[in-house]
């Protein structure tokens, strides 16, 4: 008993059952915490244990230089990978059943060694390594910078991004505007569930990302499970992709169109537009962001002390509107009309979003809407809240654009905008 410690693989014996896995610290002196080969934890009482025993494992270490002899593939077509956190770049700890961020790139190629069958990995760089929900925009302008230097580099055929999944898809929308004349693939990619458990979408996810990453595409994408199941990937336009599920592996969906690409480890099948590779292209970056932008739904009963306060606070706002573009007016107790119009007069720029996410705003249908277009909102038509937010924060980030917003938020730039899209 006293040579079994947490990170040991273990077998207890209940009265009810028996049960196998990896002991975990326990938060509780009466409690053995039990990490399944599921991923999942559960807890034993201890007054309920038969009996338990150390289970005798097997070291399954590489042979020395097999790893390095992975990656220097020289018939493989070399690519660059960008960690940034996330499960995808986590492993799990087995004394505390937490994760730790997989520092060196050595681990990389432990854990995922069926994407070097794909690709030759030239470079592997770590700019930070942060949880999504902890990025901002000087976290997309730093990604961005790196996947330049490597794309405008004859070396390397394209970039693959590990990503937290919570908000890649602000980052997939940054990169888009921020990587002006993109010449090949930026893929970036995530896992739901990490590489330890035996469901995980790790492994899958980047030899699809891998195999995208050397396609003829010239685009930003997000890269993940098609369905829950281990068979094909979507390769999703990094503007019109949305996370639409806490836990599932196929959580990114594509909104308002459809993926540019079914992507599988040996083949990719484009299904949608995309813009082709020009490797004789060199990128551009365009860096430029006002950060004194904010996004925020409308709910009923909103207040128009809520409006006035962005106004005084924030350069741009994003509503997430009802319906084709309805808010609070009229004979509402609480009619915003006249505190958005008061704002938009005094410069803050107010855009509207979908909040139902799929279709789009269409403000001449109904007097209310016409009423709040006439006070200076800009419908943003089929773009998606967090898409939008990201391009209007890039949008005033340009001075000279200053007295063409409208203009810009309306512009089909990085694809955000699908003009075919029926109402």
């Amino acid at each position: 008993m006293a040579e079994i410690k947490p990170g040991n693989k273990i077998k207890i014996k209940t009265v009810k059952e028996i049960i196998e896995g990896r002991l975990l610290e326990s938060p509780q002196a009466n409690l053995y915490l039990i990490k399944l080969d599921s991923g999942y934890n559960i807890g034993v009482k201890k007054e309920d244990v038969v009996s338990i025993e150390k289970i005798k494992e097997k070291k399954e270490g590489k042979k020395k230089g097999e790893e390095k002899k992975k990656r220097q593939k020289q018939d493989l077509p070399k690519i660059d990978i960008i960690m940034t956190g996330g499960t995808i770049s986590s492993r799990l700890d087995p004394e505390t059943g937490a994760v730790k961020w997989l520092t060196k790139p050595s681990e990389l190629f432990r854990f995922y060694p069926e994407m070097f069958d794909i690709v030759n990995v030239r470079k592997v760089k770590v700019p930070f390594m942060k949880a999504s929900e902890n990025m901002d925009y000087k976290d997309w302008q730093v990604i961005a910078k790196s996947c330049e230097e490597s794309l405008n580099d004859k070396d390397c055929e394209g970039v693959i991004i590990t990503h937290g999944t919570d908000f890649l898809h602000y980052t997939s929308s940054a990169l888009s505007f921020f990587l002006q004349n993109l010449n090949k693939p930026v893929v970036l990619t995530y896992a739901q569930r990490s590489s330890d458990r035996a469901s995980s979408d790790a492994s899958l996810n980047l030899q699809c990302a891998a195999r995208t990453a050397i396609s003829d595409m010239a685009e930003v994408v997000i890269v993940g499970h098609a369905s829950i199941n281990d068979n094909f990937c979507f390769a999703m336009r990094g503007t019109k992709v949305r996370k639409m599920h806490t836990s599932r592996r196929d959580a990114f969906k594509t909104i308002n169109d459809k993926p540019i690409a079914k992507v599988w480890p040996d083949k990719i099948e484009f299904v949608g537009k995309y813009n082709q590779r020009d490797n004789k292209k060199k990128v551009k970056l365009d860096l430029s962001f006002n950060e004194r932008v904010a996004l925020t739904k409308f709910y009923p009963g909103m207040d128009q002390e809520l409006i006035e306060w962005l106004s005084g606070k924030y350069e741009g706002v994003v509503l997430e509107v009802s319906g084709l573009g309805h808010l609070a007016i009229d004979e509402a107790r609480k009619n915003l009309l006249p505190s958005i119009k008061k704002a938009t007069d005094n410069g803050l720029i107010i855009c509207a979003a979908p909040q139902t996410i799929y279709g789009r705003l269409n403000p001449l249908v109904y007097s209310p809407g016409r009423k709040l277009m006439k006070a200076g909102i800009i419908f943003l038509e089929d773009m998606l809240p967090e898409t939008s937010l990201v391009k209007l924060g890039w949008v005033l980030g340009h001075s000279s654009w200053r007295n063409k917003i409208k203009e810009k938020m309306l512009e089909n730039i990085a694809g955000e905008l699908n003009k075919r899209l029926e109402e």
